[in-house]
């Protein structure tokens, strides 16, 4: 089972990983601290992350370089196993979030969008589909997928969830504005844009 570690944690992995991947073949070690200076970061910090999902390094050398490697790429599940992920409302934000290529980095692959929009039906954005709504069942039992993300009204978003958590879906990431009931079992990330600016808004104005 993985371990859970902060957004903050998660965040900083394939920085450290994509830095590992530039060391020469030959630096079979790496220290936590020569870690932080080449990327800027605290020492502490470093530390502490590394420690959470690869352990303590050793003694005076640090950690063994392919190992530490192998470990955060197996965290992040990058290594031949993605979990697949569906948008539903291929809007301006759903297909923004279809087209970004950077969630691939964190074990996420969103392979198809969904709408009722019959000019959206049959498009592309960033290279990937965007289906009818109705095909939306019958493509998520065929392609294995865990993940749902919405970005329709809220008028619509307890309907959709709904319709994912019927197809086997188990976590969802709702940017719709209201709230959704869902089972025990079922993992929900809620995206509040708005209130994320409005956060930052009071920060500049403190």
């Amino acid at each position: 089972m993985r371990k859970t570690v902060s957004r903050a944690t998660l965040g900083r992995v394939p920085i450290y990983l994509k830095y590992l991947k530039t060391l020469s073949a030959d630096e079979k070690y790496i220290s936590a601290t020569k870690i932080a200076s080449n990327l800027k970061l605290g020492d502490v910090l470093v530390r502490k992350d590394l420690q959470m999902i690869s352990g303590d390094g050793k003694p005076k050398v640090g950690y063994e370089k392919n190992e530490l490697m192998l470990k955060l790429g197996e965290y992040l599940e990058n290594v031949d196993k993605k979990n697949h992920a569906v948008i539903v409302g291929a809007g301006k934000l759903g297909c923004a979030l279809l087209s970004y290529n950077g969630f691939g980095d964190f074990g996420v692959d969103i392979v198809a969008a969904f709408d009722t929009d019959e000019g959206k039906i049959g498009t592309h954005a960033g290279g990937k589909p965007i289906y009818s709504a109705n095909d939306f069942k019958k493509f998520c039992l065929e392609n294995d997928v865990n993940i749902g993300i919405i970005t329709v009204p809220a008028l619509a978003a307890q309907r959709v969830c709904d319709e994912m958590i019927e197809c086997g879906i188990k976590a969802i990431w709702n940017f719709g504005p209201a709230s959704l009931n869902v089972p025990e079992n079922i993992i929900v990330q809620q995206e509040n844009l708005a209130l994320s600016l409005a956060y930052l808004n009071v920060l500049v104005k403190g």
